[in-house]
């Protein structure tokens, strides 16, 4: 009843809270065979890592990857891997004097609405900490489409309304050498300059991160209550601060006519070949075999030092100043984890098609 577990081949179960002693994950349903390590892991825990860049928390973690089970001489068994990364830099006395006020924009009032109990240090289990767990199941993720010859690729679309246009595929290729996860460098000093102000107001800014996966055959997706898009839009909106999911075109396709959102299919050298890509590579909640293109909408980040009027637990006019260490915009950190949970989305997916086909 706890829905702590995402999958049904594929299966990610996480577990951890933000000031406890560690976060972990563990994931059934992985095939035997597969070549995995820490370092593996560990390349796509540091993309996440707290600590990085004008944006970033001044949390300090090493974010170290432990893998307590699941593999033998750096293959997978088969059985399920356990991945856990423990907790070394967190402060819990930032929140102590607010211990008994609900934050605006955060998930205490609800939790405790929902448990009758909480944890208040960083905002527990709700906090975007867990999304640690995430990542280090989708490095394996990527293991297993890697071998399918399906790549999955994320990068910051736009940050605060101020929107990347001029880029190229190697320029996305490149996202984790850029602190911004920008693929238009053009436009860098001006968001930079945005947070900034956004710093020294005490504020924060949202914005938005495309996803694409490059090789995804067709076929994927279980109609009707099942569809690919479903189950992506599933996994991205569970992740912290995500407050809107497009694919392909998204909410664009509101206003076309029909004679341009349709996307033409022609035979070339007995080839399907599709005129353009306005499905996002999804039709009918199953793969065209294009790219698959989606966007996350990413609010601004809830933890702000402003004075901001808010209740208590005994149900009192309150105001409350969050202190302590966050980000202004969780945009770049939230790129891997966009693609962790794309990852997973579709490898869950691949194995569902397969277990049809015997």
């Amino acid at each position: 009843m706890n829905n702590n577990t995402f999958g049904s081949l594929f299966q990610v179960t996480t577990f951890g809270e933000s000031h406890g002693i560690a976060v972990g994950c563990v994931i059934d349903g992985c095939p035997a065979g597969i070549k995995l390590s820490e370092e593996d892991i560990q390349k796509d825990l540091d993309k996440r890592k707290p600590g990085e860049g004008l944006a970033g928390t001044k949390r300090k973690e090493s974010d170290t990857a432990k893998i307590l089970s699941g593999t033998f001489e750096g293959q997978t068994t088969g059985t399920p891997i356990c991945i856990v990364a423990y907790n070394e830099n967190q402060i819990s006395a930032h929140y102590d004097s607010i211990k008994d006020l609900y934050r605006p924009g955060h998930a205490d009032y609800t939790y405790q609405m929902k448990y009758g109990i909480r944890d208040h240090r960083g905002g527990g289990r709700a906090s975007a900490r867990e999304t640690l767990t995430r990542v280090a199941a989708g490095a394996v993720a990527k293991k297993i489409l890697q071998k399918e010859g399906i790549e999955v690729m994320g990068f910051v679309k736009s940050i605060a309304g101020i929107e990347c246009k001029k880029y190229s595929q190697n320029d996305i290729k490149n996202i984790y050498e850029n602190e911004l996860r920008i693929p238009d460098l053009s436009v860098e000093k001006k968001i930079k300059e945005k947070m900034k102000k956004a710093i020294a107001a005490n504020d924060s800014l949202g914005g938005i991160i495309q996803v694409i996966a490059k090789g995804v055959p067709a076929g994927l997706g279980e109609p009707i209550y099942e569809k690919l898009s479903a189950k992506l839009a599933s996994a991205l909106m569970s992740i912290n601060a995500v407050k809107g999911v497009e694919i392909g075109d998204g909410v664009k396709v509101a206003e076309a006519f029909g004679s341009k959102n349709n996307d033409e299919m022609r035979i070339e050298k007995g080839k399907v070949i599709f005129l353009s890509n306005h499905a996002g590579g999804i039709v009918g909640g199953i793969s065209t075999g294009q790219d698959i293109i989606a966007r996350v909408a990413i609010k601004p980040v809830s933890s702000i030092a402003q004075k901001q009027l808010t209740i208590s637990k005994d149900m009192k006019n309150a105001q409350i100043e969050v202190i302590g260490r966050h980000d202004v915009c969780i945009c770049p950190r939230a790129v891997i984890v966009v693609e962790a949970m794309t990852a997973i989305t579709l490898v869950d997916a691949l194995m569902q098609n397969k277990a049809r086909k015997f």
